[in-house]
């Protein structure tokens, strides 16, 4: 895969791990409640879901593209509008939504049940990795490039969520969060929009 490329894939992975959602609350919750090792916990854990996503999209998605074309497009112009609509949310969540979930005690073991749990119980991801795989996924493309696809989303994921946990583990990174939370929803939301959009187009090979 060329690195042009793999930029594109890492760049837009990152904008997904980034939106604001059920995955970002469950480790603020873990991390507040429990501190910096159920924080991380919980990172990598719902990484590990995520990466079974992306396993079974990249797995089925080619043989979609070949066999049922028409179909194929019907299921990336769904996931664009689902894209289309998280960046909607996103841009109508203002100051509140994921960055203020209530601490609860917790435990390492806890985090990782509850970070699987979420990952593998929210079947939209599914829709996301369609929408995003679709600009990257060719028939003829190697394991190789499908298992750097399926890494690079497991990695950029898991260590986006590892710096929310520790970053969380200072007393004054929340407090800062929370008062520009509304900044960082509007243009999660605008760039979650633009990929609708750019999905729509067409793919970037």
């Amino acid at each position: 895969m060329p690195l042009t490329l793999w930029l594109s894939l890492a760049a837009i992975c990152a904008m997904g791990a980034m939106s604001p959602g059920p995955s970002l609350a469950l480790v603020l919750r873990h991390t507040l409640g429990g501190g910096r090792v159920p924080g991380m916990t919980a990172a990598i854990f719902h990484a590990l879901g995520v990466g079974f996503y992306a396993l079974l999209t990249v797995l089925g998605l080619g043989a979609v593209m070949v066999r049922f074309p028409e179909l194929f497009q019907l299921i990336t112009w769904f996931g664009a509008a689902y894209l289309a609509w998280l960046g909607i949310k996103a841009l109508r969540a203002g100051r509140g939504g994921a960055l203020t979930p209530g601490a609860v005690a917790t435990t390492p073991r806890q985090a990782a049940k509850e970070a699987v749990l979420v990952a593998l119980g929210n079947p939209k991801l599914i829709i996301f990795f369609v929408a995003l795989l679709s600009q990257f996924v060719t028939p003829e493309m190697s394991l190789l490039a499908k298992a750097i696809i399926v890494a690079t989303a497991i990695i950029i994921d898991g260590g986006w969520y590892v710096l929310v946990a520790v970053g969380l583990s200072h007393s004054r990174v929340l407090p800062w969060l929370q008062r520009h939370a509304h900044w960082i929803n509007r243009i999660t939301g605008v760039l979650l929009i633009a990929l609708a959009l750019r999905v729509v187009a067409g793919p970037i090979i």
